[in-house]
């Protein structure tokens, strides 16, 4: 068997000049406590199958390779040792379910499925206000929340799979889907919202740092947990953009930005220390302040350092862009890599993991060769600063247009790595995917989505943390837009690539159990993509459909997608996101 079916390629693999073992051969099966953590050894030869592991996680994936010889090699296996354990004992997928789309159980029983493929033993749905807190009715009431019955049955689904669920919630940023509600308006830092360098208004997004605030977030906390098995929890406390610029003005011209910050921050992980709990925050306020880090517990917290770009040289960006990006906290060097994201980490001595991205969000289909360089480069970075985790970010900004379906391909990659980097570095990606999470015989899905992946930067035009083919589809937003100008001939064959893709993807034949939701999901992104490439042909005057024809088209896709969006996630955010597209149909 090509050992690159084998998924995540495993560390070491020896092939033996003898006969195999029938797959109907006896497993006989020893706990080898002189194995690495999570680790095993699987042997193949002659009339036997002798099975070693470290630990429960390592029988299971000894277990998982055995499953996938089975299934690739029919009666006879190869003659073969394979030794295998991870890098990162943490390997974690974090899935946004706040950004309008909330998961039904049957799409997150598929995603704990792939996850334990990929052997991900740690799982997070990033939340803000989409747990059905009680008597919080009118934050949630429209958002199809995850309920308490939700999270402790997926909680179980989870543990059957050794997967760890963690609770997670932001208690300081990213407040305004409760801020915008009159009973919380007080809380906010800047009730009526603040205006940002590049001209725009910004709703009220961050609570005030006060003692008050902490118990209210606590509260929620402390409710979530209780569904919850893990001890851990990840309170956010990210892009606190505001702070300083309403309540907590005074306090920070005094004392300053980061210390009013770390305070604070503080005091939500003493409250949740009090209670025995982990504590995992994001880790980008704190990253330039080596100092103000080493105030922090060193334990029981775990600093999570996230960057999203692959490593670029930024000396070619203009200063203009960097002065509006600086209220967001991206520097020149932030865009260097992961090397810059946990160096203050590292030298406080505080536990963190890296935290790299799917790049799937602002894009419909995807930004691959940016997912694949962000993370390979955590990784590297996280292997050789010491990080003891790798999470993978998959978010979902601007109405998380993008389906699951075009996470997988990023998901596979990092989860792969994550385990063993030098092993995968140059994974087969679309035969993996076709392998083991389609199931495609007609082996058409892995390859489509690795090369509509890869068509977010050819037309001429750019964009940071998305892709023209979306940013230039939506009208209004507060998005950064799109940079450079629009190439006639490399735009036509953006168009005609996508068309192909759509043309292509009837012919896919996935037998895994989402396969008839995964081609409706994929085709709608492309009918989306597609307009977004005739609107950039549009606005730069190349040939395109009429505005007729364009409005006819996007009013179809828009149908398109709500058909796919209610086969794999709840109605509640269903109006907000595609209230995004209709905006650009009224424009036609």
């Amino acid at each position: 068997m090509n050992d690159l079916l084998l998924l995540p390629r495993p560390r070491e693999i020896e092939h033996h000049d003898a006969t195999g073992a029938p797959a109907n051969a006896s497993v006989s099966e020893t706990r080898e406590p002189g194995l690495p953590p999570q680790g095993y050894r699987l042997r193949t030869v002659g009339d036997r199958i002798s099975l070693a592991y470290a630990d429960p996680a390592g029988r299971r994936y000894a277990r998982s390779t055995l499953a996938q010889l089975k299934r690739g090699c029919g009666e006879l296996l190869p003659a073969l040792e394979i030794r295998d354990w991870p890098d990162f004992p943490v390997r974690g997928t974090m899935l946004d379910i706040s950004r309008d789309r909330v998961p039904t159980r049957g799409t997150l029983a598929r995603l704990v499925e792939v996850l334990d493929l990929l052997r991900i033993n740690h799982l997070q749905l990033y939340t803000e206000h989409t747990f059905a807190y009680s008597g919080h009715e009118a934050v949630w009431g429209e958002a199809s929340p995850m309920t308490a019955e939700d999270v402790e049955w997926l909680d179980g689904l989870c543990a059957e799979r050794g997967i760890e669920l963690v609770a997670n919630q932001n208690t300081f940023g990213h407040m305004a889907r409760w801020l915008r509600h009159p009973a919380y308006r007080d809380r906010a830092e800047t009730p009526e919202g603040f205006d940002t360098k590049f001209g725009t208004h910004l709703a009220a997004a961050v609570l005030a740092p006060t003692e008050d605030n902490a118990d209210f977030a606590l509260g929620l906390c402390r409710e979530l947990l209780a569904h919850h098995r893990s001890h851990r929890i990840n309170i956010g406390c990210d892009e606190t953009f505001e702070l300083g610029k309403g309540l907590s003005a005074g306090e920070v011209e005094t004392r300053g930005k980061p210390r009013v910050y770390l305070d604070h921050l503080l005091r939500l992980i003493r409250g949740l220390h009090a209670d025995g709990r982990e504590v995992l925050f994001w880790g980008d306020i704190l990253r330039d302040h080596p100092k103000l880090a080493a105030e922090l517990p060193k334990k029981n917290v775990v600093a999570l350092a996230w960057h999203y770009e692959a490593p670029s040289d930024p000396s070619a960006l203009p200063d203009s862009l960097f002065e509006i990006l600086s209220d967001f906290g991206i520097t020149r060097d932030s865009l260097r890599g992961f090397e810059s994201h946990v160096q203050s980490f590292e030298e406080a001595g505080v536990p963190f993991w890296v935290c790299p991205g799917t790049s799937t969000w602002n894009t419909l289909i995807g930004r691959l060769r940016n997912a694949q360089g962000n993370l390979l480069d955590a990784a590297e970075v996280g292997l050789s600063r010491g990080a003891s985790g790798y999470l993978i970010t998959d978010w979902g900004d601007n109405g998380h247009m993008q389906p699951l379906s075009v996470s997988w391909p990023p998901l596979v990659y990092g989860a792969s790595v994550a385990w063993c980097i030098e092993a995968n570095r140059d994974l087969d990606l679309a035969t993996a995917l076709d392998t083991h999470v389609f199931e495609d015989e007609a082996c058409v899905l892995g390859a489509l989505l690795v090369q509509i992946g890869n068509l977010y930067d050819t037309t001429g035009k750019t964009a940071m943390n998305g892709s023209p083919l979306f940013t230039d589809l939506l009208v209004g937003e507060s998005l950064l837009g799109s940079m450079g100008e629009a190439d006639p001939s490399q735009t036509a064959r953006t168009i005609e690539l996508l068309e192909e893709a759509i043309t292509e993807l009837v012919q896919a034949r996935p037998a895994a159990s989402d396969g008839e939701v995964t081609r409706l999901e994929i085709g709608a992104a492309l009918r989306l993509a597609r307009h977004g490439a005739w609107r950039i042909a549009r606005e730069a005057g190349f040939s395109r459909p009429t505005d007729p024809e364009l409005a006819a088209d996007l009013a179809d896709a828009i149908e398109q997608q709500r058909e796919a969006w209610l086969a794999r996630s709840r109605p509640g955010g269903l109006a907000d996101s595609l209230g995004r597209l209709e905006r650009t149909l009224d424009t036609y």
